[in-house]
């Protein structure tokens, strides 16, 4: 009897330390908005793993707090349930890469600079992002989309 309680008791610490493990390690955030349209809609949930900038790679789609903006044209959606706001984007070009052309980025500057990242939208037209508002800081990527939910992987 003494054996199969501390099996169960076991188990039991084993799950705890597995559901601690993956809450540090992984986060499902909703799409709220059609920035990433085709690829992502408003309302679909995706997995997302918490990466550095280290971790991250040109074409990946991460979600990232965007820059302040303060000429206040760009609106910032809704807080998270954390109290932050977050964007949902494509990595188009990392740090020391060139930068890409039709970003807003200050004249002479060729490089993307150390700390800053550009990110892009899938849907031009309906996306908010390095085009207006230039580089985004690299300190503030969350991770990286990993799948949507009940979908294809990212």
């Amino acid at each position: 009897m003494t054996l199969i309680i501390g099996v169960l008791l076991f188990g039991v610490l084993l799950l705890a330390a597995g559901a601690f493990w993956a809450r540090r390690s992984y986060v499902v955030i909703t799409v709220d908005g059609t920035s990433m349209t085709p690829t992502l809609t408003d309302g679909d949930r995706v997995l997302v793993r918490r990466r550095r900038l280290d971790q991250v790679g040109r074409g990946d789609v991460v979600v990232l707090e965007p820059p302040l903006d303060p000429s206040g044209r760009y609106m910032p959606g809704p807080s998270g349930p954390d109290g932050r706001r977050w964007n949902i984007k494509r990595v188009a070009a990392l740090p020391g890469d060139p930068v890409p052309a039709g970003i807003a980025a200050d004249a002479g500057v060729a490089q993307v600079p150390s700390g800053a990242m550009v990110v892009l939208g899938d849907n031009p037209a309906g996306s908010v992002d390095s085009r207006q508002r230039g580089f985004f800081p690299a300190d503030q990527v969350l991770g990286v989309a990993l799948r949507q939910l009940g979908g294809p992987a990212l």
